[in-house]
């Protein structure tokens, strides 16, 4: 399933981008508002993320013009979150509307809902592997050739699925702290605890399983010499 995010600020259309992909979508970005419409008629996505104050043409310009065409499903998402502005958005055809700063998970949440009202199905993959290593993100529960090895609390596994999609990258405290908790929701000896929590759950598997490694001063790694997969049940 396609997503298409919309907003000038690169470093939060990547935090989104980063958010979608956990949950299943494929992700287009645009910046402004002329590209939004450019990606919108050329990659046809499923779901649409708007943000209101753009350069070249506004949010609710993007909003206007996509609705004149086609029913698919808008989640405005801005600073603005004056009662008239989230009546307009609305009245212009929007599906949902949500105020930054944000939760990933409520966001991923609102998304789901506005899927089950359209009829769409929920991207959301079953599981994700690599190699030997599996979660299952509904059951929160960990494999290990095929074997079950832990049961994570959500942190735990909001953690781990987010180190899985992005296996063999660094990612800095602050992004894994955004994913985790949301803006501004914990802090790195927060983050630091839970990654010590996690690794004690998987640290014992067999040797070349996935491990977590710190990087100093930045934040960490899923080491791996595999991608993770993701896979939904037929």
């Amino acid at each position: 399933m396609k997503a298409l995010v919309v907003d000038d600020d690169l470093a939060l259309a990547d935090v989104l981008s980063f958010t979608l992909r956990r949950a299943g979508f494929d992700v287009t970005v645009a910046n402004d508002g002329l590209t939004a419409l450019q990606r919108w008629e050329q990659e046809k996505p499923d779901f649409i993320i708007l943000d209101l104050n753009l350069p070249k043409l506004s949010g609710l310009q993007v909003c206007q013009r996509i609705r004149s065409e086609s029913d698919v499903p808008i989640l405005i998402l801005s600073v603005r979150g004056d009662d008239n502005d989230i009546v307009t958005g609305l009245q212009e055809g929007a599906d949902e509307y949500m105020v930054k700063p944000f939760s990933p998970r409520q966001l991923v949440a609102r998304i789901e809902a506005v899927l089950r009202r359209s009829g769409k199905p929920n991207p959301a993959p079953d599981s994700f592997s690599i190699g030997a290593l599996m979660l299952d993100p509904a059951r929160s529960e960990v494999y290990i050739g095929g074997e079950l090895w832990a049961h994570l609390t959500r942190l735990e596994n909001e953690l781990l699925q987010t180190l899985m999609l992005h296996s063999d990258q660094v990612l800095s405290s602050d992004v894994l702290i955004g994913h985790v908790w949301g803006q501004g929701g914990a802090d790195r000896a927060m983050l630091k605890q839970l990654v010590y929590r996690l690794r004690l759950k998987i640290e014992k598997a067999p040797l070349g399983c996935a491990r977590i490694e710190t990087i100093p001063s930045v934040g960490y790694s899923l080491v791996t010499s595999r991608k993770p997969k993701a896979r939904r049940k037929e």
